[in-house]
């Protein structure tokens, strides 16, 4: 039975692909107006189910951070109606011809973008990313079958349920945006090898999640990778702007991916720096787990074993060490990072550029906070998904991410001889 409700969820997402590929930007466009108008409208309802849901996780069990993930506010829900709203003001990137050149018999090759087709999202906790990945599926041409995670599966139905309905008013193909509406397990598993349907599946969650999916797919894998992001203090950093800095990477939003991990401090400046910043951690609610150095610096912290440096905690829980200069700060990050989010405090130039040359990361920065890892923050509206890997795409994936190209080649009756 699932089977079968499984096959005719990924048939109608491929029949509403090959509609949807030839929707114009200003369908598309009003659809996610009335996707956006929706959730306003409906806020009190959606929340409503979100909170079934945070009654459910809470009895659970579930930590702080990861209730906030799955939390929905009337803040929260406008914030994703302006998700939606700020994709209309982005260029649509499908039928973009680029590198049109003319052959020597007359011909001209060029590529132009097109969707994906049908994009399968495999997410957990957060019930955000069920509007964020339909606006931008919707926009770039894909339909789009949701499987979210059975913690937010009332706010989930609620919102797919919104979102798809305003879609279809607006002219968009039935069958474009689905949401599982089951927590069986088989269901995922189901999903990942649906070949015949689904064109790529992009795993968004923990670090079981994603290599669950790495294993069992036969469907292309997009993976959305792990977060243990770092933070370097260099010993010629201003230490007033680092404090600021590494206070907002690991607490402002601690249960997410781009949420500092590890903070790295060179030794010159570790006795000066170590004792505020770990003050100002702990005032609020940060456990820290350093080094033998750092504690003997500050000895409220509790001594880190070998495991803490290469965790993704997405809670307040936070690695430090002391390293004896930039060499090693990029040999630790190197070693343990996941290829995610990665910091640097300096003000030489010299030290910037090496960092940004030799640290492997989907986005490094410079005197920044890794929490600007994000699709709104790099100015092209919600991302899908943080990319790790190298092929296709990395980093924060929009709207060209979300594409692909395919030869166009037009003649005036040219044959090969």
């Amino acid at each position: 039975m699932l089977k079968e409700q499984m096959q005719e969820i990924g048939e109608s997402a491929k029949s509403a692909s090959y509609l949807l590929s030839g929707v114009s930007a200003e369908v598309k466009n009003q659809a996610l107006w009335a996707m956006a108008r929706a959730l306003r409208e409906r806020t009190e309802m959606i929340l409503e189910a979100n909170s079934q849901d945070m009654d459910a996780g809470r009895a659970k069990g579930l930590s702080d951070a990861l209730l906030d993930r799955l939390l929905l506010t009337p803040d929260r829900i406008n914030n994703m109606a302006e998700g939606l709203q700020a994709l209309v003001g982005l260029p649509d990137p499908v039928g973009e011809v680029t590198k049109m050149t003319v052959r020597p018999n007359g011909l001209r090759v060029g590529k132009m973008r097109v969707p994906l087709g049908v994009i399968g999202i495999i997410y957990e906790a957060r019930p955000n990313v069920t509007v964020d990945a339909a606006g931008l599926c919707l926009k770039s041409g894909n339909a789009v079958i949701l499987r979210g995670g059975s913690e937010a599966l009332n706010s989930n139905l609620a919102l797919s349920n919104v979102i798809s309905v305003a879609a279809a008013s607006a002219g968009i193909p039935e069958g474009a945006i689905q949401l599982i509406p089951t927590t069986d397990r088989e269901a995922a598993s189901i999903m990942m090898t649906m070949n015949d349907c689904i064109d790529v599946l992009i795993p968004r969650g923990g670090r079981g999640l994603i290599k669950a999916v790495i294993a069992q797919a036969t469907v292309p894998v997009l993976q959305t990778g792990l977060g243990n992001c770092h933070t370097y203090v260099e010993e010629d950093a201003d230490l007033n702007a680092a404090l600021k800095i590494v206070v907002n990477a690991k607490t402002q939003r601690p249960g997410v991916c781009n949420a500092m991990e590890s903070l790295l401090v060179n030794a010159k400046v570790a006795e000066e720096f170590l004792p505020p910043v770990v003050a100002a951690l702990q005032e609020k609610g940060v456990e820290m787990r350093g080094c033998s150095r750092t504690v003997e610096i500050c000895s409220d912290c509790v001594p880190a074993v070998e495991e803490d440096w290469g965790t993704e905690y997405l809670d307040l829980i936070l690695a430090v060490k002391v390293v004896e200069d930039l060499e090693e700060a990029i040999t630790h990050i190197n070693t343990y990072g996941t290829k995610h989010s990665e910091a640097i405090i300096t003000n030489s130039y010299q030290k910037a550029t090496q960092f940004i040359q030799r640290v492997d990361g989907a986005a490094v920065f410079v005197n920044a906070s890794t929490r600007f890892t994000d699709g709104n923050q790099f100015g092209f509206g919600a991302e899908i998904g943080i990319s790790t890997q190298k092929l296709h795409a990395r980093g924060p994936m929009g709207l060209e991410e979300l594409t692909s190209t395919k030869f166009i080649v037009l003649g005036d009756g040219q044959i090969r001889s």
